[in-house]
Protein backbone atom coordinates (compact mmCIF):
# COMPACT_ATOMS: atom_id res chain seq x y z
CA UNK A 1 0.00 0.00 0.00
CA UNK A 2 1.33 3.41 -0.92
CA UNK A 3 1.81 6.03 1.77
CA UNK A 4 -0.70 8.84 1.44
CA UNK A 5 1.17 11.73 3.00
CA UNK A 6 -0.29 14.73 1.21
CA UNK A 7 -3.73 16.28 1.25
CA UNK A 8 -5.76 18.49 -1.03
CA UNK A 9 -8.71 20.65 -0.18
CA UNK A 10 -11.15 21.78 -2.85
CA UNK A 11 -14.31 23.83 -2.72
CA UNK A 12 -17.36 22.63 -4.65
CA UNK A 13 -21.07 23.29 -4.55
CA UNK A 14 -22.88 21.29 -1.89
CA UNK A 15 -25.20 19.77 -4.48
CA UNK A 16 -22.25 18.54 -6.57
CA UNK A 17 -20.51 17.07 -3.54
CA UNK A 18 -23.66 15.33 -2.35
CA UNK A 19 -24.39 13.89 -5.80
CA UNK A 20 -20.78 12.69 -6.15
CA UNK A 21 -20.72 11.03 -2.73
CA UNK A 22 -24.08 9.38 -3.45
CA UNK A 23 -22.83 8.07 -6.81
CA UNK A 24 -19.70 6.68 -5.14
CA UNK A 25 -21.73 4.98 -2.43
CA UNK A 26 -24.01 3.44 -5.08
CA UNK A 27 -20.88 1.73 -6.44
CA UNK A 28 -19.64 0.85 -2.94
CA UNK A 29 -16.58 3.06 -3.38
CA UNK A 30 -15.11 5.79 -1.23
CA UNK A 31 -15.16 9.23 -2.82
CA UNK A 32 -11.44 9.67 -2.08
CA UNK A 33 -10.64 6.45 -3.96
CA UNK A 34 -12.62 7.61 -6.98
CA UNK A 35 -10.85 10.97 -6.97
CA UNK A 36 -7.43 9.29 -6.70
CA UNK A 37 -8.31 7.00 -9.63
CA UNK A 38 -9.35 10.03 -11.68
CA UNK A 39 -6.14 11.87 -10.80
CA UNK A 40 -4.00 8.88 -11.84
CA UNK A 41 -5.87 8.46 -15.14
CA UNK A 42 -5.77 12.19 -15.89
CA UNK A 43 -2.05 12.57 -15.20
CA UNK A 44 -1.22 9.43 -17.19
CA UNK A 45 -3.21 10.76 -20.15
CA UNK A 46 -1.42 14.12 -19.94
CA UNK A 47 1.99 12.45 -19.79
CA UNK A 48 1.17 10.35 -22.85
CA UNK A 49 -0.02 13.45 -24.66
CA UNK A 50 3.23 15.26 -23.93
CA UNK A 51 5.28 12.26 -25.06
CA UNK A 52 3.37 12.08 -28.34
CA UNK A 53 4.48 15.63 -29.20
CA UNK A 54 7.97 14.24 -29.81
CA UNK A 55 7.13 10.78 -31.14
CA UNK A 56 7.20 11.73 -34.82
CA UNK A 57 10.22 14.02 -34.81
CA UNK A 58 13.62 12.97 -36.10
CA UNK A 59 16.92 14.53 -35.15
CA UNK A 60 19.18 15.73 -37.92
Amino acid sequence: MLLKDSGMRIRVEKELRDAFVQACRAQDRAAADVLRDFMRAFTEKQQQGQASLFAGTKRK
